[in-house]
């Protein structure tokens, strides 16, 4: 186990490696610099912004001094905030992005899974078909008309919710369901087929045979095994989550990491574009890892096979 650990925390910081090195010479592939403006700025300031950046370095250069800096922990300046690192982003952004993400895998996983097992249960039922219509729903409609919608009806119409902001519990209730939709659609079609398979299994029938209630059947035999397929995809999808809110956050007016992230596009601030381009890589393989190692806990049957390292 030991081994295997050590040679994925390897493979993750090569997969890092890799990502910041494509993604800083991409940045420097496209045709326009960071101050490049509508109305262009004299060519001897754009020089001394080169200077202070070191953008006149050769390239080489940059990428060395950058990747030097990065196994640092430092992500650099931000060439569209002069008084801020992208340290200082991330650690201002993200947090609120977190709390938007978390709550929404907690409803994505609180309601999805409830719902497939309730299909899975009631199979070619009414609410069978309920739970289908549902997740097609969720997987067919992207979450910046998602938002929108939910905007014009409960905010809009109804006044149940502020339509956008941050700061208080009913604020983060839109975006929450927003980026929960596709997850939860995700994981009740993914629970629902793995319920319906699991049934059918032999010690499934053995344990209804002996009496057992079907309550019983259902949350202590049949529930562990539902979930390898459901922690299966959970990692990811948490990332999934944490990036997709890009959209979904410019749209609540939200000032998490997200918007930065937007904003640096259009501002083609290289810095912050790299820097949390790498922070979400790392969250991504990281909640990768933490996946493989669930595996274990939920399933015994389950063993990782050392391989020497090369």
């Amino acid at each position: 186990m030991l081994k295997f650990v050590l040679q994925r925390v390897l493979s993750m910081i090569l997969v890092i490696l890799i990502v910041a090195s494509a993604t800083f010479f991409m940045m420097r592939l496209l045709p326009s610099g960071p101050f490049s403006r509508e109305k262009k700025l004299p060519a001897q300031i754009i020089k001394n912004l080169e200077a202070r950046y070191h953008l006149d370095d050769p390239l080489w250069k940059q990428y060395v001094d950058y990747m030097g800096n990065l196994l640092r922990g430092n992500l650099g300046p931000s060439f569209k905030y002069t008084d801020r690192t992208v340290n200082n982003i991330i650690n201002d952004g993200f947090p609120v992005s977190a709390m938007l993400g978390v709550v929404a895998v907690i409803l994505a996983v609180g309601i999805g899974i409830p719902l497939g097992i309730w299909g899975a249960l009631k199979q070619n039922g009414w609410q069978d078909n309920l739970v289908m219509f549902i997740a097609l729903l969720g997987v067919s409609v992207p979450n910046f008309i998602m938002a929108v919608l939910l905007m014009f009806i409960f905010a809009l119409g109804l006044h149940l919710v502020p339509a956008a902001g941050w700061g208080s519990v009913r604020q983060i209730i839109l975006p929450a369901f927003t980026l929960a939709g596709y997850p939860i659609a995700f994981i009740a079609r993914l629970v629902r087929s793995s319920m319906l398979e699991v049934l059918r299994q032999e010690y499934i029938t053995t344990a209804r045979a002996k009496g057992l209630s079907e309550r019983l059947v259902i949350f202590r035999h049949a529930l562990r095994n539902i979930l390898i397929p459901v922690v299966t995809v959970l990692g990811p999808l948490i990332a999934a989550v944490f990036t997709g809110s890009f959209v979904v956050e410019k749209i609540f007016a939200i000032p998490g990491l997200g918007q930065y992230y937007v904003t640096s596009i259009n501002d083609r601030d290289y810095t912050t574009i790299l820097g949390v381009t790498i922070f979400y890589s790392v969250l991504l393989v990281f909640m990768n890892f933490l996946v493989d190692l669930t595996y274990a806990w939920l399933d015994p049957r389950i063993r990782y096979v050392e391989r020497k390292l090369s």
